[in-house]
């Protein structure tokens, strides 16, 4: 089968809102419904969710709740959809798991297209506003700046498509090439594409290195993903210094490229613990008017053998958000005068 909706999650937002866009946000329900949802939910996740001991799990608790009427006297989709979001979580505590309500039909994946593999593709499927509004955008990257002579700093807010950002990065790093040390600011960033993650982390090593596997549940296949070995800018580099800016709010894409960095040992993380979701997902049809997202895939560091599910990344060195910038400049400019405690490499 085709791995139609495979969840890079800046493109399944663009995807799902030209399907359901304009959606009001409550629709009423009847029992019928309640049970074909709560069917089709049990049986995407036996056979999709990346732990099937866990799925089997949430459906021991959803057949449980469902024989003691918890959901008899739900009417409303959006309520529905997060009475068994909340059930499930409770389960799997999984962060990328959801269910939601649309009050228009939801799309059946096999009319689906697949995920774009270049600009023009996906400029074919999006809604027109939703192109307009990406074209004005800066597409995650807000700052290339210095904030000293020798020190860059870069603040990325999501993860765009590669084939829309891969000129914004080289053009970014470009700007950077005659810096001693950059801070890389991902406080706040949402997410995005994991081929873009790739991309950027190929400009901070000096060869071709392996940065993640993915399995995935419904293939049993595993993946690896390796930096690329062209790129369109100037590469960084492995040794010089490089410092990362982490919140609650980093999250999925962003996390794999602090997680990563910081594996690799190529960058100090400054900030505070990250949000803690590694597994990938997709969005999966429960009937005309309810969808699931369900992580299938899950990743795993060739370093460490595992990911930063359920608990984040673990800052070097904890800093409120706020101080974040400063204790990082601070800690950067010291190493390059010689006067910080060394780091492990490329720190």
């Amino acid at each position: 089968m085709k791995r139609k909706w495979m969840l890079i999650p800046a493109l399944l937002t663009l995807t799902m809102a030209g399907a359901i866009a304009g959606a009001p946000p409550t629709g009423e329900i009847d029992g019928a419904t309640r049970s074909e949802v709560i069917d089709a939910l049990v049986a995407k996740l036996n056979a999709n969710y990346v732990f099937p001991d866990k799925a089997k799990q949430a459906e021991a608790l959803l057949r449980q709740r469902q024989r003691e009427g918890k959901y008899d006297g739900i009417t409303d989709g959006k309520q529905l959809a997060k009475q068994l979001s909340e059930d499930i979580e409770g389960v799997v505590h999984d962060k990328h798991m959801q269910v939601d309500f649309s009050a228009r039909p939801v799309p059946s994946e096999e009319s689906m297209p697949p995920p774009p593999q270049t600009r023009a593709e996906w400029e074919k499927q999006v809604p027109p506003a939703v192109l307009e509004r990406v074209r004005a955008s800066n597409l995650g990257i807000e700052k290339v700046d210095r904030l000293a002579p020798n020190i860059g700093y870069l603040q990325i807010s999501m993860f765009g498509p590669v084939f829309l950002v891969s000129e914004k990065i080289a053009s970014s790093m470009n700007a950077f090439a005659d810096t001693d040390g950059l801070i890389i600011d991902l406080r706040n960033n949402g997410g995005g594409g994991g081929d873009s993650v790739a991309l950027l982390i190929s400009y901070f090593v000096d060869e071709r290195t392996r940065l993640n596997d993915t399995w995935e549940r419904s293939t049993n296949v595993t993946t690896q993903y390796w930096t690329q070995d062209k790129l369109d800018g100037k590469r960084y580099g492995g040794k010089r210094p490089v410092l990362i800016l982490t919140d609650a709010k980093t999250k999925s894409a962003a996390e794999a490229f602090v997680y990563t960095m910081q594996a690799l040992k190529r960058a100090t993380v400054i900030g505070e613990r990250t949000w803690g979701g590694a597994h990938a997902a997709r969005p999966y049809r429960l009937g005309a008017h309810f969808y699931a997202v369900i992580p299938s895939r899950r990743t795993i560091s060739p370093i460490t053998g595992t990911n930063w599910e359920g608990t984040g990344v673990i800052p070097d060195v904890a800093a409120a958000p706020d101080d974040a910038l400063a204790v990082a400049k601070d800690l950067l400019q010291r190493r390059l005068q010689g006067s910080a405690s060394p780091g492990t490499a490329g720190q």
